[in-house]
């Protein structure tokens, strides 16, 4: 296990990162570390009223930051376009795309506005259109860190049902949307071959928000060697957007022995999210069901 912190990033200075779903959690974290360091960082949120906090907060504590909120809403591909096309047009490059935003166990099945299952359409559909729409932005040197989940590892994904219409269950769900995460990081690497532009994948671990905890006092004391706070959670998203030298494709994790805290590291994805059959068949269906096709197609 590394002993990586914020304090080993690079100096940013001069580069652009948008950040998705940055208003709270460890994308929040993402966001004060990224500028902590010097870059540019879009926060992106989908409520404008709590991006605006969200932003104020992080100028409150690093004045000198530069930091500008982007309203983006994963869950309507109208949006997600408008927000691409904004982007596009006030920035010229962008060095790091954190594909954070998502939906986390939906107790009943609901779709986004354009009739996708929540989770698959916000957590994965969401985010190939957005990281598609903004490939023209990046260059070689850029980063594309899409955040997955160790639940990844406990699914399978249902090609033929990836809207679970035939049975909902909202664990299954949010597992195979981390799954389908895992799958686009390995997916989008091999596509990218020979751009310069690299495609990792973090999941946080264990990460739990120190102010409301477990919901329980005595699961909060029993489950502290287990878990981490929001700062701690984003470091394997800012390892993979920032250490120098990974493997095209690289997952990284916390290191302890559950993979639940712990600096980050580089850990081994799924085997079901590795097989290049299943990825180009989720591909084609995300072109399929987003109408965004990429450059390198």
């Amino acid at each position: 296990m590394t002993s990586w912190r914020t304090a080993d990033m690079p100096d940013l200075t001069g580069k652009t990162a948008l950040v998705t779903g940055s208003n709270s959690g460890i994308g929040y974290q993402a966001v004060l570390g990224l500028a902590e360091h010097g870059a540019h960082v879009l926060l992106a949120a989908r409520n404008p009223e709590r991006g605006e906090k969200a932003v104020a907060a992080a100028k409150a504590k690093l004045p000198n930051a530069r930091i500008d909120l982007v309203h983006l809403d994963l869950a309507d591909l109208g949006n997600v376009r408008e927000t691409a096309k904004a982007v596009l047009a006030e920035h010229e490059h962008l060095d790091f795309l954190i594909n954070n935003a998502g939906e986390k166990v939906v107790p009943e099945r609901r779709t986004t506005k354009d009739g996708f299952e929540a989770q698959f359409g916000t957590n994965h559909l969401g985010h190939f259109a957005l990281t598609g729409l903004l490939l023209p932005a990046l260059r070689a040197g850029a980063r594309v860190v899409t955040i997955t989940s160790a639940s990844h590892r406990f699914n399978d994904f249902d090609i033929d049902d990836p809207q679970q219409e035939r049975a909902y269950k909202p664990m299954r769900a949010y597992g195979r949307s981390k799954l389908a995460n895992m799958i686009f990081t390995l997916e989008l690497d091999r596509r990218l071959g020979g751009t310069g532009i690299a495609s990792h994948a973090a999941h946080p671990g264990f990460a739990v928000d120190p102010e409301i905890g477990l919901g329980n006092p005595v699961l909060d004391v029993l489950s502290k060697p287990m878990v981490q706070d929001m700062a701690g959670g984003a470091l394997p998203t800012l390892y993979a957007a920032t250490a120098p030298n990974l493997p095209g494709g690289s997952l990284i994790g916390p290191g302890n022995l559950l993979r639940t805290k712990g600096s980050p590291r580089l850990e081994k994805p799924s085997p079901k999210a590795t097989d290049p059959r299943l990825g180009r068949r989720l591909w084609e269906l995300s072109e399929e069901l987003t109408d965004v096709r990429y450059l390198s197609s």
